[in-house]
């Protein structure tokens, strides 16, 4: 993987990290896109670089993750405390513990079975018609009570967006998607929800990152090295930053319609693309580049032989 390679992963990683579009589905994708076979390292490289977008969070947000610090210094006899901080840090843990425990269990399993290009476009046209699904309902509720402030969330609300947020396992659905949307279904408001979904992307993604580095890390760096991964995080803090600001000032004024259709038409393009061949999954290429080879080298033994 060349640096101008690395750039471009880190740019799709951060500016889709954060937006219901599944940067994971994106990244996939952009690796086929770019000649980059499918591979432990290569997948490795897609989620350890999420570590730049877990560094923008941290630095827009400080002021959320302070609190939950404060909060939880005062339960530890070290300050004044801060209840609300300390609650929020609570209901973020609750809502990370279905993933973790889930995530241990079948991690390899979903690698195995749904890191391809076929599922991921399945999963980005249903999220894409769950989503203007959501927005229609939206329209038509007679209420207008805009949900729940971030402060007023319960630990049994936190556990529901939690085991909602295990949907986003599978390549394509979009984690910061379902969690956003579980905000909204257990009551809080689109912009609490929005908050809550990035404060617990920042502790998810941060233990997907730690596991797949100590898990595939040596793979990666062997495959790789340091220089790609250092600055394709780079790349993805400064794209994540963009686009967490664009989303945040985009959700005050709109809805989400504009990411389910944007997924419903990236679905039927690349699935159109997939069957003319001009995009293809991984194993396939690398089976016609076995016959290809095979070919060659059949051609080679005629032309010996003939010479012979």
């Amino acid at each position: 993987m060349n640096w101008l390679e690395s750039i471009v992963l880190g740019i799709v990683e951060g500016l889709t990290e954060y937006l219901p579009v599944s940067s994971t589905g994106h990244l996939l994708l952009t690796q086929r896109v770019l000649g980059i076979p499918e591979s432990e390292a290569s997948n490795a490289f897609a989620v350890c670089i999420q570590a730049g977008a877990i560094v923008a969070v941290l630095g827009l947000y400080w002021a959320r993750v302070k609190q939950t610090l404060v909060g939880l210094c005062g339960k530890l006899n070290l300050g004044n405390g801060d209840q609300d901080g300390f609650r929020l840090l609570v209901n973020l843990i609750v809502a990370f513990l279905p993933a973790a425990v889930i995530g241990l269990l079948f991690d390899d399993k979903i690698e195995e079975l749904l890191f391809g290009l076929r599922p991921i476009v399945g999963a980005w046209f249903i999220g894409g018609i769950a989503i203007l699904a959501v927005a229609w309902y939206r329209r038509r509720r007679e209420s207008t009570r805009d949900g729940k402030p971030l402060e007023q969330m319960t630990w049994g609300a936190a556990l529901a967006i939690g085991f909602i947020q295990c949907i986003a396992m599978c390549p394509g659905t979009s984690r910061s998607l379902v969690t956003i949307v579980g905000g909204v279904m257990v009551g809080m408001s689109l912009s609490a929800a929005v908050e809550f979904s990035f404060l617990l992307g920042v502790i998810t993604l941060l233990a997907a990152t730690a596991y797949k580095s100590i898990d595939a890390g040596p793979i990666m760096l062997a495959a790789y090295g340091w220089t790609p991964m250092i600055i394709g995080s780079i790349a993805a803090w400064a794209s994540a930053v963009a686009a967490i600001k664009w989303m945040v000032d985009y959700l005050k004024r709109h809805g989400m319609e504009i990411f389910g259709y944007y997924r419903v038409v990236l679905a039927v393009v690349v699935a159109c693309l997939m069957y003319q061949g001009t995009v293809v999954e991984s194993s396939q290429q690398s089976e016609v580049d076995s016959q290809q080879e095979a070919v060659e080298q059949s051609d080679g033994g005629s032309t010996a032989m003939s010479r012979r």
